[in-house]
């Protein structure tokens, strides 16, 4: 069994790095790939970028030259209510593209992709693991949940719109990389998940918040991330 593992920041590859023993690192295309373990499983770890194309891109190499048997996307998000708090972890069961929309072409819902679907779902074996996991968590002062995950090519500031968001697709936050990684995991038939640090809520203040945050989220979804390689 091998392990790839996406983050998308420098600080949530950090938080997943430092957990890495035996490293090696080969390079492809600009982007850096560390190869090592993690708890004795074989692991394969790379730094994406922000946004859709450079996780699309980087999760097609990840699969075509390191031959990984599932994929793990980890990384920090917004929440858009404020039934979650900074820290919390949410595990994407369902992941949606919701700034996808071709319903004015035809008879298409918004975040429907043409022959594939609204909704990719993340690995339900992965999924039961990561609930294992969350049962293992240390703390009480944040909680996990297996929920739903809003992707698109924007950083959400206004709560307004996040608040529009989650009534119209019911996601519990949003990033900028996570149902990319999925289409590309689908499409290839490869087991995934996806999780997620709050780094800020809808509060009007998510800039500040997602740049004081951000290391705080990371080191929480490294710590589900480990647990769950545990597990796999």
């Amino acid at each position: 069994m091998k392990i790839g593992i996406i983050a998308a920041e420098p600080e949530e590859m950090l938080a997943i790095k430092e957990k890495m023993t035996y490293a090696t690192k080969q390079e492809y295309f600009d982007l850096q790939f560390y190869e090592g373990e993690i708890n004795g499983k074989r692991c394969t770890l790379v730094e994406c970028g922000v946004g859709k194309v450079n996780a699309a891109r980087t999760t097609q190499l990840l699969i075509d030259r390191f031959y990984v048997d599932c994929v793990i996307n980890v990384g920090s998000a917004g929440a858009t209510t404020d039934q979650h708090n900074v820290g919390d972890i949410i595990i994407g069961s369902k992941l949606v593209q919701y700034d996808f929309d071709i319903t004015d072409i035809g008879d298409y819902e918004k975040g429907e992709i043409c022959g594939i679907g609204k909704y990719f779902f993340s690995n339900d074996r992965l999924i039961y693991q990561c609930e294992q996991a969350i049962k293992e968590l240390p703390s009480e002062e944040y909680h996990a949940i297996v929920g739903s995950i809003g992707t698109a090519d924007q950083f959400c500031a206004k709560p307004e719109l996040s608040k529009k968001i989650n009534e119209e697709f019911g996601v519990d936050c949003l990033e900028m990389e996570g149902a990319a990684v999925a289409q590309v995991c689908t499409q290839c038939k490869l087991p995934f998940v996806v999780i997620r640090g709050i780094s800020d809520t809808p509060n009007g203040n998510n800039k500040v918040d997602f740049h004081t945050y951000l290391e705080l989220a990371s080191k929480r979804a490294a710590m589900i991330v480990e647990k769950l390689i545990n597990k796999i």
